[in-house]
């Protein structure tokens, strides 16, 4: 990405937004390795960095995991999907190394979006999480599934979402 290409934070935290429909074209390998090292790039207690991540290119494997979810016609047609897993190994806090890895996949979606890519973190096929380690060939007991990320580049006219008025969320503020 060029210096030309780059978009504020500001952009792209209220630009971004969930994408549910791709165009068919694959993105460039480079970039999705881009993504990634975006997401490494998040903080992480004591700097453990426990995140791991599976690229997935291939129809069969996504018809696979399609099956482990209500979204499964997203799965299918995303053009890249990227399983984000905890290395237990790695981890010291579950709390804390989920916190991390949610802002591992905010750098994740925010890199795809300053790259012209659309994003949708899913996290209801968790329920189906040891079938999902099953289909990619992950040990069950070594990896702690986070999300499933489909990605590619958007093809999705819908309106964008509001968020509640700032008011909602601050509970006290002590001046």
């Amino acid at each position: 990405m060029s210096d030309k290409q780059a978009i504020s934070v500001i952009e792209a935290i209220f630009g971004r937004r969930s994408i549910r429909k791709f165009l068919p074209e694959k993105p460039k390998k480079e970039d999705i390795l881009r993504i990634i090292e975006a997401g490494i790039w998040a903080p992480s207690g004591h700097n453990n960095q426990p995140w791991r991540f599976v690229i997935i290119w291939n129809d069969e494997i996504k018809e696979k995991l399609s099956k482990f979810t209500i979204y499964g016609g997203m799965l299918k047609k995303a053009p890249v999907l990227i399983g984000v897993f905890l290395d237990k190994s790695a981890m010291y806090h579950q709390i804390k190394d989920h916190q991390s890895a949610g802002a591992c996949l905010q750098n994740m979606m925010l890199m795809a979006y300053a790259l012209g890519l659309g994003t949708c973190w899913l996290g209801e096929i968790l329920k189906n999480e040891d079938k999902v380690k099953e289909a990619l060939g992950l040990p069950v007991s070594d990896f702690e599934m986070v999300a499933m990320l489909a990605l590619g580049y958007p093809d999705d006219k819908s309106k964008r979402t509001e968020r509640f008025p700032l008011e909602t969320f601050v509970l006290k503020e002590w001046v």
